[in-house]
């Protein structure tokens, strides 16, 4: 071989390598969980192993959460960049502290707070659970609201026992008729109602935003820092996000199958009927007014109401916008 030839062919090794790693060096992004892995959570497992993320230039690692608190804790000191928070304890985080995080994308659009209990309790409204014991974990923004709940619909606040213990203890407290009523979330209910199925119990549930209690409640959430210093890379994640979100739902087996893959301990079937259950919570009256991932202001003040309210906080002194930023979406 020649060597302008050699030379040539050396050139083009070089150039294509470099070519190579400017177009696979994807923009690496931290993506926090506001709980345990499951199929409420699906969406960034989705967005990695369809490809969503890939496609959009974007490499994303999850770290595990205990709470919406840990999680704007974690994004605000950026330990990560973006992830998943109950918009009312951003609200909260903000009015009270200022934290540098804002919510970009609205996922659950109806609160997703109930009441499960054993199906033959003679439960069928919030009145019926005067004079019940109630268990709920010490960690759940639910326990913001339930005062607000009980006096809406009625029900003097002393007029039930409440305990707060582990959250893995709350199935068995209720199937072994510890408590009468455990406070929950929709989307943990596919795991009660396993855990009840084994010992021969049918479970039901009182959701409250079916009891007075309407707002929004999962978003995803981003520091400010990253949204200022790395725009470009956070409109693209919640590009791919969306997309995650409408494959989760038009899927759920699949979507399932992909949170295994990634986090094996979690059952296909129960992640797989946590998506079905909680599909009410993404696609409702709300988003269809008003557009996926969209934060509606009117509903937002009527969020911030609420909270304010189960806070004690003034409500005209936290404006609940300064908590949402509408530019990514």
């Amino acid at each position: 071989m020649k060597l302008s030839t050699l030379y040539k062919n050396t050139l083009f090794t070089l150039a294509a390598s470099v070519m190579s790693v400017t177009t696979f060096a994807l923009d690496k992004v931290t993506f926090q969980l506001d709980w345990l892995p499951g199929g409420d959570k699906a969406p960034v497992y989705v967005g990695i192993q369809e490809g969503f993320f890939a496609e959009e230039g974007i490499e994303v690692s999850i770290k595990g959460g205990r709470g919406s608190t840990e999680a704007i804790t974690k994004i605000a000191t950026g330990t990560a960049d973006v992830g998943l928070a109950d918009l009312v304890a951003l609200l909260v985080a903000k009015a009270n502290d200022n934290v540098p995080v804002s919510g970009v994308y609205s996922v659950f659009s109806i609160a997703p707070h109930t009441f499960v209990f054993p199906s033959d309790s003679g439960i069928n409204s919030v009145k019926d659970v005067a004079g019940k014991k109630i268990a709920t974990s010490p960690f759940t923004s639910s326990n913001l609201f339930l005062p607000l709940l009980l006096d809406v619909n009625g029900v003097p606040e002393d007029s039930v026992t409440l305990t707060k213990v582990d959250p893995g203890a709350l199935g068995p407290m209720m199937i072994t008729g510890a408590t009468d009523v455990v406070i929950s979330w929709v989307t943990s209910v596919e795991n009660y109602k396993a855990q009840a199925a084994e010992a021969g119990m049918e479970l039901s549930i009182l959701p409250w935003d079916d009891a007075g209690l309407e707002f929004y409640s999962t978003a995803v959430i981003a520091g400010d820092k990253f949204l200022k210093e790395r725009p470009d890379v956070a409109k693209r994640f919640v590009k791919a996000y969306a997309k995650a979100i409408e494959f989760t739902w038009a899927n759920p087996e699949k979507a399932a199958q992909d949170v295994h893959d990634i986090v094996p301990e979690v059952d296909v079937k129960t992640a797989m009927d946590t998506i079905n259950s909680i599909s009410g919570l993404v696609y409702n009256d709300i988003s269809e007014a008003h557009g996926m991932g969209v934060f509606n202001p009117e509903r937002l003040a009527t969020t911030w109401k609420w909270t304010a309210r189960a806070q004690g906080i003034d409500e005209a002194a936290f404006d609940p916008e300064t908590a949402v930023n509408r530019e990514f979406k």
